[in-house]
């Protein structure tokens, strides 16, 4: 069944759609992150224009990140005040976001910009998380009852303001969660992201959250940075395709459910491997579109044509 899209100015298949929006969402509640990563490609690779791509499917992961924290909620797996100062810091860093999104549109450059930004931020990350995670994995098969720290004392943990956040047993300086969010906030803005690729490893590594708190912290400041970004391009760039959103809406907030329920019965370790194996596999998607020349070398267009 198809359904056409005013703002894209395109028809699509709403099985398809459906089927992607439960995918991330699954993605959501397993792994605490957004989706926003690999819907972005998605449909980016099924012809959706990436200025829609991303000012649409950052209203999707509203939904599916509030079914995702539901889902760790039930298991207690939400930090409340740490998501707070999370939250505090993705607000600014989306207004920061929006207008460099905005700038990049009117010289012209932001599918390019997407793209890099894309692979660049995919692939350094996943290669992280994938070294770290199987270093993990195998140092568990060799002694079980070892039990290494996941962070290390920095200079972050020297900073001024410092706060107690009891559920995740932290006492840490208000600026690194701060900051944090405010990375996020931007790359939501330029990639329609939720961050939660970047997010996740951070809470774990910098922060020194414990694993089973970060999904649904992760998720809970995704909601509201995702939102208040949704708004933010809905009215600076007219890039939120409505009817798209609310497809993506439905399937993210059933597959949330699920995700959240398996990912409770995984070792921290193999969710991080798991994720990392995805964050690659769509950098390297990403990137051979870049590389690999085009069907069509040349196109025409009319001066002042959308």
């Amino acid at each position: 069944m198809q359904l056409y899209l005013p703002i894209a100015e395109m028809s699509v298949n709403v099985l398809l759609i459906l089927g992607m929006g439960g995918l991330v969402g699954f993605l959501s509640g397993l792994f605490g992150v957004g989706g926003g990563f690999l819907m972005t490609p998605l449909l980016i690779f099924v012809g959706v224009p990436p200025t829609v791509a991303v000012g649409t499917q950052a209203n999707q992961l509203v939904g599916a990140s509030v079914s995702g924290v539901l889902a760790n909620l039930k298991r207690g797996g939400v930090d409340f005040k740490m998501g707070g100062v999370l939250v505090a810091g993705g607000l600014v860093g989306s207004v920061i976001g929006v207008w460099l999104f905005s700038v990049a549109k009117q010289f012209g450059q932001i599918d390019f910009v997407i793209s890099v930004t894309y692979v660049v931020m995919l692939g350094s990350v996943g290669a992280l998380m994938l070294n770290e995670s199987l270093r993990a994995i195998l140092k568990r098969r060799k002694d079980n009852s070892a039990q290494g720290k996941l962070h290390q004392h920095t200079w972050l943990h020297g900073l001024p303001l410092k706060m107690r956040f009891p559920k995740s047993r932290l006492y840490i300086s208000a600026l690194a969660p701060l900051g944090l969010g405010l990375m996020a906030g931007i790359l939501v803005a330029i990639m329609g992201v939720g961050g939660g690729f970047f997010m996740v490893p951070a809470m774990i590594y910098v922060l020194g959250m414990p694993t089973s708190a970060v999904p649904g912290t992760s998720l809970f400041q995704i909601i509201f940075v995702t939102a208040a970004t949704t708004l933010l391009h809905a009215v600076a760039t007219q890039t939120v395709d409505v009817m798209l959103a609310l497809l993506l809406l439905i399937g993210g907030v059933v597959g949330a459910q699920f995700g959240g329920r398996i990912g409770g019965r995984l070792r921290g370790e193999q969710m991080r491997f798991a994720l990392a194996v995805i964050v690659l596999l769509v950098c390297l998607k990403l990137f051979a579109d870049l590389i690999i020349t085009p069907d069509d070398l040349y196109s025409l267009s009319l001066p002042g044509a959308k």
